[in-house]
Parts: structure tokens; sequence; C-alpha cells
């Protein structure tokens, strides 16, 4: 992805304690968005449940959560980092950085090893899960935006366009694409991917809008409208959301670049 904020600041780790705000009988931020048209993809809003500090100077890439660890990777020429942080309280347990020159993007957990895209470098590195350290590097031909394992002999790929490309998770050969429509029109500058049973979760860059594609079809069958997430007072120094982890169930992390925390949600949408 384009460099989306002011000049990089150096990344440090949270060693802060959990911050947990209940929001009384699910509120919504803000309720439930009615669609005009009953036939249109249903659009709804994030339940905040609660919040977890997240690092303001991590400009976040990927986001997974697996086995009690909260994987994130980071972006930025010299300051790209896969960090492993504790989901109760952001703290960061371990991180190991991507050479200089790598521009961080999209993390995905595939067994015990982690797969990390870079942005325009035509790379991506396979590290080991236990230490974070990188094995090998192997080629990807074009952008890498967002990556999530959708099934044992495939992972999904962003590039920023409308495409999702799929790869096979041993060595991130091809193995196809498909092209995303919402209501019918290519959606494009599809960003960071959340693989969660027999959909894809994409934020959409530079909106506030996250959305739920069948990769079998390409079309988007919801909405999630976050806007007001971040309240505009927190929002200082701050760039766009853009990181879904799935918990169990409806409920997900969701973060941005620059953030200062993460929220825990629930995602009220229709059943897939």
């Amino acid at each position: 992805m384009p460099v989306r904020s002011a000049p990089a600041r150096r990344p440090a780790g949270l060693l802060v304690p959990l911050v947990l705000v209940l929001v009384a009988c699910g509120a919504t931020v803000p309720a439930q968005r009615a669609t005009a048209d009953p036939g249109a993809v249903p659009v709804v809003a994030p339940q905040v449940l609660g919040e977890i500090p997240h690092d303001p100077e991590a400009f976040t890439q990927g986001l997974e959560l697996r086995d009690g660890t909260l994987y994130e990777g980071t972006g930025r020429v010299g300051e790209s980092e896969l960090r492993a942080l504790d989901p109760d309280t952001g703290a960061v347990r371990s991180a190991s950085p991507l050479p200089e020159a790598y521009f961080g993007e999209g993390i995905t957990v595939v067994g015990d090893r982690i797969w990390q895209l870079t942005w325009t470098d035509g790379v991506a590195v396979e590290r080991d899960r236990a230490t974070l350290e990188p094995l090998r590097e192997v080629a990807v031909d074009g952008e890498g935006w967002g990556l999530c394992q959708s099934a044992p002999d495939r992972v999904v790929r962003s590039d920023g366009t409308d495409t999702l490309h799929f790869h096979d998770p041993a060595d991130l050969a091809p193995t196809g694409s498909v092209a995303v429509t919402l209501d019918g029109s290519p959606l494009g500058e599809l960003n960071e991917l959340e693989c969660v049973g027999n959909r894809v979760w994409a934020n959409v860059w530079k909106t506030d809008r996250i959305v739920r594609i069948d990769p079998a079809t390409g079309v988007v069958d919801a909405v999630v409208d976050a806007a007001g997430l971040l309240p505009a007072d927190r929002r200082a120094g701050a760039d766009v959301l853009n990181g879904i982890a799935h918990v169990s169930g409806d409920e997900y992390l969701l973060t941005g670049k620059l953030w200062p925390t993460t929220f825990r949600v629930r995602l009220p949408v229709p059943a897939a």
C-alpha cells in the first residue's frame, strides 16, 4: 500500500494493563443502519464490547489471533516488523524486523509458519511461528496488501485492486483469482484481510468500511460501517482503519494504523 501518513516514528512496545470498556446493552457505534432496498447488501455497525491498548506508533498492516497470541504485521520502510502480542493487554511479547529496505504488509498463520507480505518488493517472507524468525523468501507477482488463509490448500491475497488472488499456502504459488463486486460494481482498494469460515473480510482503504466477500463468486454480501469507531477526540495522529482479527462467533478485534486502541466488537451481520 502507499505510504499513508506523516513521517515515520519508531514503534515502541506496549506494557500497559488491560482497559476494558463495557458498553451497556451492546450499544452500537452508531446503531445498526437499515438499507432502503430490502434486496440490497445489509449495512451494519460494530457493537463495541471493550478495548485493549494498541501501540500508537504501530503502522498496522496485518492482524490475526491464534491460540492465545495476537500477531501483528507492521509497515514502513526501515520499521516493518512481525510482532506477537498479548491479546488481553496489547503488550509486545516478541518482535522480529523485516530487512531495512522492505515495506511490510499483511500476514497470516499457516500451521507452524507465518507468511508476511511486502508491498512492492515482490517477495513474501515465511517465518517460524514460535520464534518469528525468517526462514525464507518467495517471489510474489504484484503488490502485497492483505493476506489470510481461507482453506487448508488456499491463502487469499489482496493487492489494492478489486481482485482477490489465491495461492498455495506451502509456497504462495498462484492458483487463481476472483473479481470483487458490490451491488454489481467493482470494489477496489481491498486492504487487510481476515478469512472466517467460507467468507473473506476486507478493509476498504481510505474508508471506514469493512466488507464480507464470498470468495467463490467475489460478491460482497455484507458491509460494516465503522464510522466513529475511533472517536474524533482520539484521532490525533491516527491513520486509517486497518486490522481485523476474528475472536470467536461474531466477535472480532478491530484497529487501525497508528491507533491508540484496539476494539473488541460484535459484527451483527446476517449468517453467510
